[in-house]
């Protein structure tokens, strides 16, 4: 949401919208605080509420309807558009300037009531009141991908408000490019040893980014490298599951075959996706909506394997045969399957990143995305 939302800022100045946001601090503390960003034509101010603390996931800030209140009077604004989820949008519902306003939802994700999480379950039956009045209220609904909105069980009865707008991302090509040849380019392994991200090597290289969460499935992920020799794989991120995936991954006997790199910067991770062969997203559960990681690998012309969850968005980003291969959800077979299919056949492989970056410049750049979410606000106007 944060990449998106950055990049959709500077765009929409380019469709004649200026945009500011109201954004979360991303660290705990009891301050808020102002910047100032580059826009492509002019300036865009960023407002970050103070988080005082974190429950399930979720920040608290009780300054953020004071700063809201105070924005939209500033700013003499116009629409107000919110990203959900978000605790905070719930406000809204109470400011009567912001009520005065016609509101754009976007919707990036459903709160799923995973299994894996009693408290979350419990969380959804406060916070579900609060979602359905957000989404009776909106002017207009904008959901990431047709088969997120056609699965989504809170959107259900607000279709007729809806319209979709892929996410997009700016070309990590010019000065992002420029700082990425800068970047390391040697990626150090668990042992010290290293591995030289752009020499041709014989085994498969495989990328794989994310929070190391149970949804992301990076478990599986592991176990299908098991079953699939000559292949290495680089895991990008941080979370709570590092340490158990570490230790799957001595388990079984595939620690020297991983680099987990921990976090990237943007110059760093374009130069671990210009690095690899192929990107793999793992996700078991529709919490992945729709996989902004794809949309990195496609514009830097790479081959994608995703888990073809249903009423996710990942199975529409990345068409099956053509930009990447889709492998059953939580299945070690297949996901190994298809990766043994890229490693088989580089020809192959290098098709299918060619497809995904002409499938990237005509669906998934940033400004053809802004140009959608401007025209929605013109017909709310």
């Amino acid at each position: 949401m944060e990449t998106y939302l950055r990049d959709l800022m500077v765009a929409l100045q380019n469709q004649s919208v200026t945009a500011n946001a109201l954004v979360h601090q991303s660290t705990l503390s009891l301050r808020s605080s102002e910047e100032t960003s580059t826009g492509s034509t002019a300036p865009m101010k960023i407002t970050r509420a103070s988080v005082w603390a974190r429950v399930l996931f979720t920040p608290i800030s009780p300054t953020f309807p004071f700063l809201l209140r105070k924005l939209i009077k500033k700013d003499r604004c116009e629409i107000l558009h919110l990203h959900m989820p978000n605790v905070s949008a719930f406000w809204a519902l109470l400011l009567p300037s912001a009520r005065r306003l016609p509101w754009v939802i976007h919707w990036h994700s459903d709160v799923l009531s995973s299994e894996h999480s009693l408290g979350l379950r419990l969380f959804y039956r406060l916070y579900r009141p609060f979602e359905s009045a957000l989404l009776r209220r909106a002017a207009r609904i904008i959901v990431t991908s047709q088969p997120y909105l056609e699965s989504s069980i809170p959107l259900a009865a607000f279709k007729h408000k809806c319209t979709v707008v892929p996410l997009g991302i700016r070309p990590l090509i010019g000065d992002l490019e420029k700082e990425a040849t800068q970047a390391t380019t040697t990626q150090k392994t668990h042992d010290g040893s290293a591995i030289d991200s752009k020499t041709d090597m014989t085994p498969l290289q495989v990328l794989a980014v994310g929070r190391l969460t149970y949804y992301k499935g990076f478990d599986f992920l592991i176990r299908a490298l098991a079953q699939t020799p000559n292949t290495l794989l680089t895991l990008v991120g941080t979370g709570e599951k590092g340490p158990e995936l570490r230790q799957l991954a001595q388990d079984l006997k595939v620690y020297e075959r991983i680099n987990f790199y921990g976090g990237a910067t943007e110059p760093e991770l374009l130069a671990l996706i210009q690095g690899c062969d192929c990107l793999c997203l793992p996700s078991i559960e529709r919490t992945e909506a729709f996989g902004v990681v794809l949309l990195e690998a496609m514009s830097c012309g790479k081959a994608c394997v995703v888990s073809n969850v249903p009423g996710s968005g990942m199975g529409w980003v990345v068409s099956d045969g053509c930009t990447g291969l889709h492998a059953t959800p939580a299945d070690v077979v297949s996901l190994a399957e298809q990766l043994k299919s890229l490693r088989d056949n580089e020809d192959m492989t290098k098709s299918y990143g060619a497809a995904g970056s002409e499938r990237f410049n005509q669906l998934f750049c940033i400004d053809t995305s802004a140009a959608a979410v401007a025209a929605t606000y013109r017909d709310i106007l």
